[in-house]
């Protein structure tokens, strides 16, 4: 019982020294690896970069410790990270307070939903996504992830569109006109030292190598040059108008929002009161103003993105005064008289108005920035205007679809590594520690999480023998945070938008397309459907999925409507074979039908339709013989269909019996008393008895000399 509530316990058997000093150069390794990747990550999820570092902290440590896998690398991935983005973007602004809340509450959410299925031993529940779709999505998803860092990579900025195909053209055609070449020249070298270093011994962090090598050279020849300024020190009064036409645009935005938050908590209060009757005037007033209230947002919004994409457009060049101070005018209309510093500005925007006296302007590449030093522990706090109660509902069905897809990627790795040691694994208790590993992470700032593969990876190279090796990689995030976030100050956007590129290249799997279509082409069909699917619907992720999973259930319902119903007859090598796909010669007497699948309410009618058609067919028939070596399972309706199926074959004066049927069919229609209805007499161990019996009844005078059956049993002289 104390192994099962601490599993950790058992890594201290037979543990030594020399097994510990390997677990800590594991961890060490891993946290190279673990810190640059989790920063990358953190803004794949539409968070601050240090964000990263407080996913990459408890999680890692707790989800080892409580989990069955003694490798598994659990901390932020690039699926889960792009998923927790694309649930929260309708709720809040990528960046904001709000998104920062609404992240952690998710992962606590996930990690709720997956401690709750490992705990009720639900683990089972994950075949709900089928490999086909998991295939599909997760090469859409590479896909969607990849193209979303193509601004960061040639340092331009746009507003996201309502598709990510249309985010991706709009970035395209910025590029086109304003790459930023110095940006694009560290993104280039970062993933040429990945792929050298990777070639020559994988063993090396090639992340960690291309990390500390591009920050030295953006520290070194000034890569980021950004300016605080005024809004005086931009002359350019059409400039000037348009920010503060922007600024008026986002707070109305916020003070709409604001409204529309109180009037939506007024009306769960009026609906909660109305205990569902009809809605009162009070209430469909409130709905009006609400419906007018989102209106408004949405013209607000639209009116704020095209103030502010037009400011993204102007580039300025900048001049210095006596007083050594900035001052900025638009490139195209730069006096002939001053003479330019030669680097072009842009003013850095978001979703959120711009400090009229700390304008900050853009004058070379995007760094990382100032990482808040030390760890975040707290109670996660509700979002704002929302209770913990209504933000968990809210973000509950995202969270059980990230979780799914979470545990689905960790337990397929945890898999592959305990084929290769040898570990036993159980599903449950690995739900029980990415679960435990999300809830406990989230007090410590944390977003979504799951396990790694890449990282997991690592860590089975670096021999690690035990989770002692995910507890050192956590104290190694912890030191990172406590005493050299400053290092990562000059750290380029550009690399970390790198380091997700060539780590989703993994993702990319063309071959599991051929795999499902080989296997059966409804499975191909449903993976190439899915994998569309999810990159029209970007970033809307979950979207993809659902169409995916809700055409498995389709195709798995159509199945069990029409399961496989032949006629067999004799084939080469003496054995029963479906006639009418190998063209086989039947017997016009004696008719052997084989059911597949379990004969339940969904096509309890269907084995009678079947056998009614081939009576029609064969006018001759005398005897139907039903093979029931595949119905795994009858129900009631199952078990009337075939009452009924007797009657109805017996009235038009022929006979039916039955072979091979399974001990779980056989006790149901003991306890029915079909059997009695049956008749022993009628009920065969296999074929080859009954077939044997059934051949003398009917051709006892020896008729059907060329029965294809005949030479199938062996008869008696």
């Amino acid at each position: 019982m104390l192994v099962k509530i601490f599993p950790f316990l058992l890594w201290f058997k037979d543990y030594n020294n020399e097994k510990l000093r390997t677990d800590i150069i594991a961890g060490i390794t891993v946290a190279m690896v673990l810190i640059p990747q989790s920063m990358a990550y953190a803004q794949l999820a539409g968070l601050p970069a240090y964000y990263g570092l407080y996913a990459a902290f408890l999680p890692p440590m707790v989800a080892s410790l409580f989990g069955s896998s003694r490798q598994l690398a659990t901390g932020p991935v690039a699926v889960v990270s792009l998923m927790s983005a694309a649930s929260l973007e309708p709720l809040a602004t990528a960046g904001s307070e709000q998104f920062i809340a609404y992240s952690i509450i998710l992962a606590l959410t996930v990690g709720i939903f997956q401690l709750f299925l490992g705990i009720f031993k639900l683990g089972l529940v994950v075949n709900l996504l089928s490999h086909p779709v998991v295939n599909g999505f997760t090469n859409a998803a590479a896909i969607v992830i990849a193209s979303s860092q193509f601004s960061k990579l040639f340092g331009v900025y746009v507003d996201k569109a309502p598709h990510h195909y249309q985010t991706i053209i709009n970035v395209c055609k910025s590029a086109f006109y304003y790459t930023h070449f110095p940006t694009l020249a560290m993104g280039i070298l970062s993933i040429t030292i990945m792929v050298v270093l990777k070639r020559i011994n994988p063993k090396i962090p090639n992340v960690l190598v291309a990390v500390a090598v591009t920050i030295l050279i953006s520290k070194g020849f000034g890569f980021n040059n950004d300016q605080y300024i005024s809004i005086n020190d931009i002359k350019a009064p059409e400039i000037a108008t348009t920010i503060n036409d922007f600024n008026t645009h986002i707070i109305a935005i916020e003070n709409l929002g604001s409204k529309r938050a109180i009037l939506n908590n007024e009306l769960k209060n009026i609906t909660k009161k109305s205990h569902g009757h009809i809605p009162s005037n009070e209430q469909l007033d409130i709905k009006y103003q609400l419906a007018v209230i989102q209106a408004e947002i949405d013209r607000t919004k639209a009116l704020a993105h095209e103030k502010r994409e037009g400011l993204r457009l102007v580039h300025f060049s900048a001049f210095k005064n006596s007083d050594n101070k900035f001052q900025f005018y638009v490139t195209t209309n730069f006096p002939e008289n001053l003479e330019a510093t030669g680097k072009k500005w842009r003013i850095k925007l978001k979703n959120k108005t711009l400090n009229l006296d700390k304008i900050k302007m853009i004058g070379a590449g995007a760094i990382v920035g100032e990482i808040p030093k030390g760890l975040k522990l707290s109670i996660p706090k509700a979002p704002e205007n929302t209770s913990y109660f209504s933000a968990f509902i809210q973000l509950l069905p995202f969270a059980i679809i990230i979780s799914l897809l979470g545990f689905m990627e960790a337990i397929a790795i945890a898999k592959a590594i305990a084929a290769k040691t040898g570990q036993k694994l159980d599903p449950n208790q690995e739900l029980i520690g990415q679960g435990l590993g999300n809830i406990i992470g989230s007090f410590g700032q944390s977003y979504a999480v799951s396990g790694s593969f890449s990282r997991s990876a690592v860590n089975l190279q670096a021999n690690a023998v035990s989770g002692v090796s995910s507890v050192i990689t956590s104290i190694m995030v912890a030191l990172a945070l406590l005493f050299f976030t400053p290092l990562l100050f000059h750290l380029p956007q550009a690399v970390l938008a790198s380091v997700i590129m060539m780590a989703v290249i993994g993702l990319v799997n063309v071959k599991g397309f051929v795999h499902a279509w080989k296997a059966k082409r409804s499975d191909g069909a449903i993976s190439v459907i899915t994998f569309i699917c999810t990159l029209y619907c970007a970033p809307h992720l979950e979207e993809g999925i659902m169409i995916g999973v809700a055409l498995t259930f389709v195709l798995f319902i159509y199945k069990h409507l029409r399961p496989r119903v032949a006629l067999l007859s004799k084939a080469p090598g003496n054995v029963l074979r479906n006639s009418i796909k190998l063209g086989l010669k039947e017997c016009d007497h004696i008719a052997v039908v084989r059911f597949d699948g379990s004969l339940i309410f969904t096509n309890a009618t269907y084995l009678e339709d079947r056998v009614l058609d081939y009576i029609v067919e064969k006018p001759d028939l005398r005897h139907v013989l039903i093979a029931s070596k595949g119905i795994n399972d009858i129900d009631a309706s199952g078990e009337d269909a075939i009452s009924i199926l007797i009657d109805t074959v017996r009235s038009s004066g022929r006979k039916i019996s039955f072979s091979g049927l399974k001990e779980e069919v056989l006790s149901v229609m003991e306890r029915t008393h079909l059997i009695d209805k049956i008749g022993k007499e009628n009920i065969y161990h296999d074929a080859e008895e009954a077939l044997k019996n059934i051949y003398k009844q009917i051709h006892e005078n020896h008729e059907c000399k060329s029965c294809p059956l005949k030479n199938y049993i062996p008869m008696e002289s």
